[in-house]
């Protein structure tokens, strides 16, 4: 039996086992992965995504419960967590932290947790994040939660990813501005001001809602469609009338308070994607955005093949002596040309 067919049948194994295959770029990864392909695309990803120290964790750990075990006991869902943790620069490994927090869902066999480096990855997501998010796709996983590092602004990243994107703040860090400079508001599907029994949690919500206010709903909802699409359309009333308006939620996910409010709306926003159209274009975008970074990353390792080491090494001399120029250097490594 195949390792895709065993992850198909629900081998908790298997599917531990193809994830590092994922994240090692094995061929054996990258075969399942055709063969698990068809598979894919019912989950609904979710990007949770802010600072450092705003309790993502904490809500992930939450959410992941609360789709486990809804209030009305109807509908409990399978959750994939994939949660990408820094990578230490000497050994390149994760210190897997998440996994420390969210140790009273280790016994559940609904919940699949796997904490990745992020390898030097801009935005903190690692390229494998995709192929991850596939395989537990195909596994049958209904909800699939996304945390990144919270490396600040590069991780808009995380929206070219996810069908929802949840952006957590926290009173008292001072970054609502650094939202702003990070362009996370313009990410952001779900806004959270979590740790919300702390001072300050009122002014941080009101900041919040007027920099929301400061653009115009179906502008800021192009800027965010524009992370994708080529071309923006004009808003038009219509547009402006079924657009998404951004929620600014509340909540102490440590202790559980406002946590089936922010599952509501991750809900609820699915419902508006389906609905919208939005669901069918972020997909074709998310696609798009992979099959572009393997492209890219295939064509260099081809390069890379073509091209002898001593050579490489005698134009970067020349780039570092400023008798050769960056731009200079890459067509003569591309085509060949002499200095």
């Amino acid at each position: 039996m195949s390792l895709a067919e065993s992850v198909l049948e629900g081998n908790r194994l298997a599917l531990a086992r193809l994830l590092t295959q994922i994240e090692n770029n094995t061929p054996e990864g990258r075969k399942a992965l055709e063969e698990l392909f068809p598979r894919t695309g019912r989950a609904h990803l979710v990007g949770i995504t802010g600072a450092p120290g705003t309790g993502k964790s904490s809500l992930v750990n939450q959410l992941a419960r609360h789709f486990r075990n809804p209030p009305d006991g109807k509908n409990p869902r399978w959750v994939g967590i994939i949660a990408v943790d820094p990578s230490s620069p000497f050994s390149g490994g994760a210190i897997l932290g998440d996994r420390v927090r969210m140790r009273d869902l280790a016994g559940d066999m609904g919940v699949f947790i796997r904490s990745m480096a992020s390898r030097g990855s801009l935005g903190g997501l690692a390229q494998a994040t995709s192929g991850m998010v596939q395989a537990l796709d195909a596994a049958g996983y209904d909800i699939i939660l996304i945390e990144t590092v919270g490396a600040g602004q590069a991780e808009v990243d995380i929206a070219r990813l996810a069908h929802t994107t949840v952006v957590v703040e926290a009173p008292g860090l001072g970054d609502e501005i650094q939202a702003i400079k990070a362009g996370i508001l313009e990410i952001a599907d779900i806004l959270v001001v979590n740790k919300a029994d702390r001072p300050g949690a009122e002014n941080t919500e009101r900041a919040l809602r007027n920099m929301l206010q400061l653009a115009h709903p179906a502008q800021r909802q192009s800027l965010h469609h524009g992370l994708f699409m080529a071309e923006v359309e004009p808003p038009s009333p219509q547009s402006e009338k079924n657009s998404w308006q951004t929620p600014v939620l509340r909540s102490v996910a440590t202790e559980g308070i406002g946590v089936s409010q922010v599952a509501g709306e991750i809900d609820r926003h699915r419902k508006f994607l389906e609905e919208s159209g939005d669901w069918t274009r972020r997909e074709q975008a998310r696609l798009g955005a992979e099959l572009e970074a393997l492209l890219q990353s295939t064509l260099v390792s081809r390069w890379k093949n073509t091209i002898s080491a001593e050579k490489y090494q005698a134009v970067i001399r020349e780039v570092v002596e400023r008798r050769l120029s960056p731009w200079r250097a890459v067509t003569i490594l591309l085509d060949g040309d002499e200095a």
